[in-house]
Order: structure tokens, then C-alpha cells, then sequence
């Protein structure tokens, strides 16, 4: 699951009560002292993190911050359970709208539908089969079925190897086709690999 940001700027009230309950929070929170500190160590992930400020007079220049991902927060006070509800209202927003385009090896996965598609075709896949897309996309090496066997199965001593193989097997031909592409999973000797 991918873990949502959220990126305080001078703000030291509000971080250091998301602070106090952090162990209970879905989302990682980072405190940044002004918006010229947030700027110079700019973080990449922004599509999919909420950033929080009582202005956003400079960070409204920059095209990679949208109101999408943007909360500003009054300086009159707030129940903490409507501050609980204004983060996690824009960070559901966030998230479904993250998962709803994810560009891989030029084709695009809708986590919330579950379809894969590139130019006008679409396929539905599986939810095991988004696992090993995403799983095989993140780091873009070789894995191994040792290595997809405990990451995406859980690893099971007395689980059949050819349940990885067997899996990957059928997304490929599924997408081989559906799409007429025999190279979106590379299978080499030794494992299996989205390049």
C-alpha cells in the first residue's frame, strides 16, 4: 500500500499535535519550518501528498501544486476531531484520484476500477495480478519466484513454485492478448522483470 504524506509548513501547532497521535495515523507527517525550506528540499512525491500551510503564497508558483493537494487551514481554532476529518476528507480525494492513473511502460492502471488499458483497449485484471504489476514495477530489477513467492504470496514452505509461474504465465498472455505485446513482463532464467 502505498503511504500517504503529509507535508506541514510553518504550522508548528498542527504538527505537533498530529505528532502526539502519530502511532494512530494512516500518513506520514513532515514538518517543514516555511515554505522556502519546503521549496529547496521539494519532495517528489507530491502527487499523492496533502500539503498543509495557512498560506501558500509562494508554493501557488510552483505547477507541480495544485488545490488538489493543497489544505489551508484558518488560524482560528479547530476541534481535533475536525481537523482529523479535513486531512482525511482531501487525502481520500488524493488517493483515489493517485490510483485512478498509473503510468506503466506506457499503459494505464486504475487501481479503483482495476483496468489496464492503452490506446482505447482495456483489460480487467485481477487483484493478485495488479500485486505482481506493481510489485515487479517498483523496482524495475529481476525477481526471482523465491522473491514473489514471499512478497506478494506471503511465502509458503509447502506452496507449489508454479503458483508464481502459473500466475505470471497467464498475465502475460492475457496482455499478449489483449494488447499484442509479448514484452510488458520480461521472464528471463532467473526471475521475471518490467523494464
Amino acid at each position: 500500500m502505498i503511504k500517504q504524506n503529509i507535508f506541514i509548513i510553518n504550522f508548528s501547532l498542527l504538527y505537533e499535535i498530529l505528532d502526539e497521535i502519530k502511532e494512530n495515523l494512516s500518513f506520514k507527517i513532515i514538518k517543514f519550518e516555511n515554505e522556502d525550506d519546503f521549496i529547496k528540499s521539494f519532495y517528489l512525491g507530491v502527487t499523492n501528498s496533502l500539503i498543509i500551510s495557512k498560506s501558500k503564497k509562494k508554493l501557488s508558483l510552483n505547477k507541480n501544486i495544485t488545490d488538489k493537494n493543497f489544505l489551508i487551514f484558518p488560524d482560528f481554532p479547530l476541534p481535533l476531531n475536525k481537523i482529523s476529518e479535513l486531512i482525511n476528507i482531501q487525502l481520500i480525494k488524493l488517493k483515489f484520484n493517485y490510483q485512478s492513473k498509473i503510468n506503466i511502460k506506457g499503459y494505464e492502471l486504475n487501481l479503483n476500477s482495476k483496468f489496464f488499458s492503452k490506446d482505447g483497449m482495456s483489460l480487467k485484471l485481477t487483484e493478485k495480478e495488479i500485486e505482481v504489476i506493481l510489485y515487479l514495477n517498483e523496482s524495475q530489477k529481476k525477481h526471482n519466484v523465491a522473491d514473489l513467492q514471499k512478497n506478494i504470496w506471503g511465502y509458503s514452505s509447502n506452496m507449489e513454485t508454479h503458483t508464481v509461474e502459473t500466475h505470471i504465465y497467464r498475465l502475460k498472455k492475457k496482455i499478449l492478448k489483449n494488447f499484442y505485446d509479448k514484452n510488458f513482463i520480461i521472464s528471463h532464467k532467473n526471475g521475471y522483470q518490467i523494464k
